[in-house]
């Protein structure tokens, strides 16, 4: 499971208690901040007096949102804030007494159910999932496409193969990478109405309902100048991204320096489009292993003597677009290879 950001909610003592346990267990791999009502404060712990005002503020800066409390307290809290499964967090709650562990939204594009299984094993609780291809064991889509980086081009076409699927319909495939572990149970070789297209081109359509998933393959590695404005910088990369025919929906990650980590600019762009940020340090670059473009005045003043082509490649990925530089901002591009498997997100 990637690293996200999990914010734990307790309202009561045991609650709190509940919440150190998962964040001792969970804070090595993931990014958790401990909330608690201010009655029960305890050490680590955020406080807070209203709940509905904690969440408005915190609901779109977490990947997740961990309540330790009542089902009918979480939603009718967070029901003013969910929008669509494709933007919103993962919503789970866990009853104070540690019981059980309930997923609420975001199952699958948020990863609430693979959570809410994990937090569960931690605190030895019954995960509750109802989500149709979770509840009756098949494959879903949604998940599939996650836990794989794959960008979902149709959202609505996702929930008719997962309709297909639960129905009891076997999906089609056309897929342009490599994979593995093909559920036969689940999918044909012919005759499929709904299938799905795993490729770059979302033009195609082998199928009467084709379910395009495009590949995030591409690191864009990114540098600017201190206070580069947000517009001039977002204007630079989509000219960079279209002149070299490379989709935002390829797009998986911007890297760039560390000490461009706060830069108002990249943070924007990063927001905007939905990318993670990777930053790496001078000394890190410097390790990355390949053919750079050098600058003297970049060395002196960042410690490496290129950001943008280094920064991509990180990873071992494969440089594709060598460095774009105008007005005090750069840009390359660096491709991973990828395969597909099937089984990532079942279980």
């Amino acid at each position: 499971m990637r690293k996200i950001k999990i914010a734990l909610i307790s309202l009561t003592a045991n609650g709190g208690v509940l919440s150190e346990i998962i964040t001792d267990s969970l804070g090595n791999t993931h990014d958790c901040t401990q909330y608690c009502y201010e009655k029960y404060p305890f050490a680590n712990a955020i406080p807070f007096r209203n709940l509905r005002q904690l969440t408005k503020d915190i609901f779109r800066r977490y990947n997740a949102l961990v309540f330790l409390c009542a089902c009918g307290i979480v939603m009718r809290t967070v029901g003013p804030y969910a929008e669509s499964k494709f933007t919103d967090p993962a919503v789970i709650a866990i009853d104070e007494q540690g019981k059980f562990a309930v997923s609420l939204l975001s199952g699958h594009i948020g990863g609430g159910n693979a959570l809410t299984r994990q937090i569960a094993a931690v605190i030895n609780a019954i995960p509750v999932i109802t989500t149709a291809t979770d509840a009756g064991g098949r494959f879903s889509p949604d998940s599939f496409a996650v836990a794989n980086g794959l960008h979902i081009v149709e959202p609505q076409t996702a929930k008719a193969a997962a309709a297909a699927v639960v129905n009891g319909e076997k999906l089609g495939l056309v897929c342009e990478v490599p994979y593995t572990n093909l559920p036969h149970e689940y999918f044909t070789d012919s005759g499929a109405s709904v299938g799905l297209c795993i490729s770059d081109n979302a033009d195609q359509m082998p199928f009467d309902t084709t379910l395009h998933l495009i590949p995030k393959t591409v690191m864009i590695g990114v540098g600017c100048k201190k206070d580069t404005s947000s517009e001039a910088l977002e204007a630079f990369l989509l000219h960079c991204l279209d002149t070299h025919q490379i989709s935002m929906e390829q797009v998986a990650q911007l890297h760039t320096i560390d000490m461009k980590q706060h830069e108002a600019a990249i943070l924007s762009f990063c927001r905007t489009y939905h990318i993670p940020l990777q930053v790496y340090s001078a000394a890190e670059l410097m390790t990355a292993q390949g053919e750079f473009s050098h600058s003297d005045f970049v060395m002196q003043t960042t410690g490496t003597d290129n950001v943008c082509e280094r920064a991509a490649v990180m990873g071992g990925h494969r440089l594709t677009v060598g460095k774009i530089a105008e007005n005090g901002m750069t840009f390359a591009a660096a491709k991973r290879d990828i395969w597909i498997d099937f089984e990532r997100g079942t279980e």
